[in-house]
């Protein structure tokens, strides 16, 4: 089949300026049009109108819908209104992003619409849900398994997961790495910043991306270089307090940055981008900084040794990053060499293969509601399981 309507629905929409699912409908679904689909984005507004909003990006429609202001119901609400448009505008096939929306499953499956979930990472782990959430999260992950026609995995460990804990196939499609080329340093003036001449964390401000580890093992090494901090949180005023008061006047946050130039030129002109995620599945961010010939410290955990292989280096406690922080300013520092390997290993994640990935996967779920009705409580299958995206 060709020509697809492919609808994407439970992210915060395009154009991409928070996160890792945004960033995929954005370089999947432009994509997705150039080979003569029409994807439709489902975006969320924070004022819960549209007067100027844009219709298109990149080729793809956008369809600009409230959500209730409470970090709890914000997701759900958003994918309720969102279903609801879908429903009278029947797209071939739908992509739904976090497992957190699998309560809208079984509407979008009754209308006749087959549906993959893209599960994302292990999100009841997050420290940000109390024990209602962890335990809304682990349902949704069942019900995800029992309502979805495909499940979409962009990592082994999670494929891992959900072979181990229900039996469950996976579609393993993980992101494209942007390659980023060296030498641009213009815009590091503004932050009074060298090539080389800094340490990079990128991260949202919670609990699970460790970036309180990360400054606390950084003030207490010996390392003489700044370590700049780009990010904060919606919803965490406690742990943003929490991770400035963990720093001293070598730490640099700078909060958000929405200069996708500014932001290019941090990643690949760090000495050593540091990355403490552990949650989620194969993160951006990552893959920007060895796209960008970065060498990498992660957080030690099966995600991040999956992606970095034996070009990171990884920490698990503050002394961890006390240690590894003196040794990359070392004059026998391996970093040069570590980010070379980096780069090398990022070509394997390519958005284009992700892109047939996704492609192929949506004409295989429109297949087979042409083909024959789908079963209530199993999920079609038929793509391939390993990944289009990254070499194995």
């Amino acid at each position: 089949m060709s020509g697809l309507h492919i609808a994407m629905v439970g992210t915060r929409g395009v154009p991409a300026r928070y996160g890792g699912f945004e960033t995929a409908i954005e370089e999947i679904g432009q994509r997705l049009v150039k080979r003569g689909n029409r994807v439709t984005v489902y975006c969320r507004n924070a004022d819960g109108g549209a007067p100027d909003k844009p219709a298109q990006h990149l080729g793809m429609d956008l369809v600009h819908l409230g959500a209730m202001h409470k970090r709890s119901l914000e997701t759900l609400s958003h994918t309720g209104l969102s279903v609801a448009h879908m429903l009278r505008h029947r797209p071939d096939a739908a992509i739904v992003f976090n497992a957190a929306n699998a309560p809208y499953l079984p509407v979008i499956r009754a209308a006749g619409i087959p549906v993959a979930t893209h599960v994302d990472g292990l999100e009841w782990k997050r420290a940000k849900w109390g024990t209602a959430g962890r335990n809304y999260y682990q349902l949704v992950e069942r019900l995800a398994v029992r309502w979805s026609d495909s499940l979409i995995a962009d990592a082994v460990g999670i494929q891992d997961y959900y072979r181990q804990k229900f039996d469950a196939d996976t579609v393993y499609l993980a992101y494209g790495a942007p390659m980023l080329a060296k030498g641009k340093t213009d815009k590091l003036a503004q932050l009074g910043l060298e090539a080389q001449g800094y340490h990079l964390v990128v991260a949202r401000f919670e609990p699970e991306n460790h970036v309180h580890l990360i400054v606390e093992g950084y003030a207490q090494s010996t390392a003489r270089l700044p370590l700049v901090v780009v990010g904060s949180a919606p919803y965490s005023d406690r742990y943003t307090r929490l991770v400035h008061d963990l720093g001293d006047d070598r730490v640099h946050f700078i909060g958000g940055v929405w200069d996708q130039e500014l932001l290019d030129q941090l990643y690949s002109n760090a000495k050593v981008y540091w990355h403490g995620h552990s949650v989620g599945g194969t993160n951006p961010s990552l893959l920007r900084a060895i796209g960008a010939g970065t060498a990498t410290n992660a957080y030690d955990v099966d995600f991040n040794r999956e992606v970095l292989e034996g070009s990171g280096r990884y920490f698990s406690g503050p002394q961890d990053v006390a240690r590894l922080a003196a040794e990359a300013e070392d004059p026998e520092s391996d970093v040069e060499l570590r980010g070379r390997q980096a780069q090398q290993i990022a070509a394997r994640f390519n958005w284009d293969l992700v892109a047939d990935g996704y492609e192929q996967l949506c004409d295989d779920l429109a297949g087979a509601r042409v083909r024959a009705p789908r079963e209530a409580s199993r999920r079609f299958s038929g793509a391939p399981r390993q990944s289009l995206g990254a070499g194995q």
